[in-house]
């Protein structure tokens, strides 16, 4: 249902009298019974029994809507079916708001990247989403359930990794050959360290790629080091220069960036008004622009997305996934190379500009997160169902085979789960679901998957798995995990890290860089089982 400050047309609900009837007890001794005289209750003061008086109290249900943090759904119903809660409640700061969308605006007002907005870049915003301050309190939780923005979080990237405590602290350990970790050197870290050099800025999103690290802080600025490069390939260049700390990117000052991306042979940042912006790989037109492969100025993505928010961005091997907010709901483009059918339009040839995903609408799937894996990409559903496509290697998809799906396909060994998040990688796919519970699917190699299987009769132990399993390792930690990150490249062996509600990090995978957090012994070079990483995320 689209949400509006309009009248849905829903006629008013009526109440009718109960007339009150004397109640008379017969028993062996009469005994004799009251007669209660039942509260009448007014909604506009028209003595209309039955009907609650909140024409008289407007400010009290105002707080009472906010205090309550209602869904912008429920604001909208609440228009849908009561007259009270779509008239003008003469409030500042604009007198024709209704108490819905008021109660909307206040709980924007709590939104940490909607605070510091002047009042013209509010309402710009308002207008991008549709006219209604509902539909930018839904595009700005949105944002912030598929992005853990101003959460603890950990980042699996190629060969080193990043974590980023609730306060905004970031720790990073694993191979450092072109300064990605940020300590001013280029030698390896296999515990985790603090970025001493971020000290006073409080930092709420990370990006790792090849040689490259990305912050973001809550002032929207943009902290870069490692390559010095938005866009080269992801294996054998060294870029012309290693930025060894953490540097502000100039190019993106004037640009309040609430997330970016690195995929293989490009960069994209995504604005807090939901605007997408991307660096190189923009040769013949790729992405909607032409550049060169060192071209260090952002560029809006033209296309279909110009006059759409998004509220998240994924990056894969050559192509991009946005999570577009229109006000009939949420949908799904993708850009790029569709080389193994990753784009999801029942094709494999290439986009230059954003195209929207139509099988969602088919499948009647309203997507809330999405995941861009090297070859294959994945998305969760409102109602919880997921949704693989791509190139199927070693069972990436989870269809119990593997075969490539062109177009988004429902993963039936997971109807019943409540998905609320998952994780792509090289042909490696992790699902959270609504209990904490953790599933994968995939190739089994450097034991990223979490099963740590006996060796078969070849002695191998990196079995692939082509249907969801349940990663009982994980529930041996007995906590719910919130976040699941692994490596998404195809040159680098692949680790793992699952965070736990209680802020407590757990590695298995490949740890031949150091990027586990944790030393190796006897040789090793990977871990099979989840090893709790000596860093607290709260």
């Amino acid at each position: 249902m689209p949400m509006d400050a309009t009248t849905s047309g829903t006629p008013t609900i009526q109440y009718h009298n109960i007339n009150d009837q004397p109640v008379t007890v017969t028993a062996i001794v009469a005994v004799p019974v009251s007669t209660y005289q039942r509260n009448q209750r007014h909604c506009f003061g028209d003595l209309i029994p039955g009907e609650f008086p909140l024409a008289t109290n407007p400010s009290i249900v105002l707080h009472v809507l906010t205090a309550c943090n209602l869904d912008p759904q429920d604001l909208a119903k609440l228009e849908a079916t009561c007259s009270f809660f779509r008239q003008p409640a003469n409030f500042p700061p604009d007198n024709e708001l209704s108490i819905s969308e008021l109660a909307a605006l206040d709980m924007c007002q709590k939104r940490a990247i909607f605070k510091p907005m002047a009042p013209e870049e509010r309402q710009d915003l308002k207008q991008r989403c549709g006219g209604s301050w509902k539909l930018v309190l839904r595009f700005l939780l949105a944002g912030e359930a598929c992005c853990r923005r101003e959460r603890s979080q950990a980042i699996a990237g190629p060969g080193h990794s990043i974590a980023v405590t609730s306060n905004g602290v970031v720790y990073s350990f694993g191979s450092n050959s072109s300064g990605q970790l940020g300590h001013g050197t280029t030698e390896e870290e296999w515990r985790p360290r603090q970025i001493r050099s971020l000290r006073g800025i409080r930092i709420i999103q990370a990006a790792a790629g090849p040689g490259r690290t990305m912050l973001i802080s809550d002032a929207g600025q943009v902290y870069a080091f490692g390559k010095d490069s938005f866009g080269e390939a992801e294996y054998g260049a060294q870029g012309s220069k290693m930025v060894t700390t953490p540097q502000l990117v100039e190019s993106l000052k004037n640009i309040f960036v609430v997330q970016a991306v690195i995929g293989n042979f490009f960069t994209a940042v995504l604005s807090r008004e939901g605007r997408v912006y991307t660096f190189s790989w923009g040769n013949d037109g790729r992405i909607g622009h032409q550049t060169e492969p060192n071209d260090v100025e952002p560029h809006p993505l033209l296309g279909a997305l110009e006059n759409i928010p998004v509220v998240q961005i994924a990056a894969g091997y050559c192509y991009l996934l946005a999570l577009a907010c229109h006000p009939s709901g949420m949908s799904v483009y993708s850009v790029g190379c569709g080389l193994g059918g990753k784009l999801g339009h029942g094709s494999r040839t290439d986009e230059k500009y954003p195209r929207l995903i139509e099988q969602f609408q088919l499948l009647n799937l309203q997507p809330m997160v999405v995941a861009a894996g090297a070859w294959h990409a994945a998305v969760v559903g409102r109602d919880g169902r997921v949704c693989t496509w791509g190139w199927g290697r070693y069972g990436c998809l989870g269809h119990g085979n593997e075969e490539c799906e062109s177009v988004p396909k429902v993963v039936e060994a997971l109807s019943k789960v409540k998905a609320v998040n998952v994780a792509t990688g090289d042909y490696t796919t992790f699902v959270v679901s609504d209990d904490g519970d953790v599933y994968s699917f995939g190739c089994g190699e450097s034991a990223s998957l979490g099963h740590n299987a006996a060796a078969d009769e070849q002695g191998n132990r990196h079995v692939n798995v082509l249907s969801p399993e349940l990663v009982t390792s994980l529930k041996e930690v007995k906590e719910r995990v919130v976040q699941i990150s692994l490596t998404n490249s195809i040159y680098w062996n692949a680790h793992t890290f699952a965070l736990t509600e209680s802020g407590k990090l757990y590695a298995f995978g490949a740890g031949d860089k150091g990027q586990l957090g944790m030393e190796l012994v006897n040789n090793q070079s990977e871990r099979g089982n989840p090893e709790r990483v000596d860093v607290d995320l709260r």
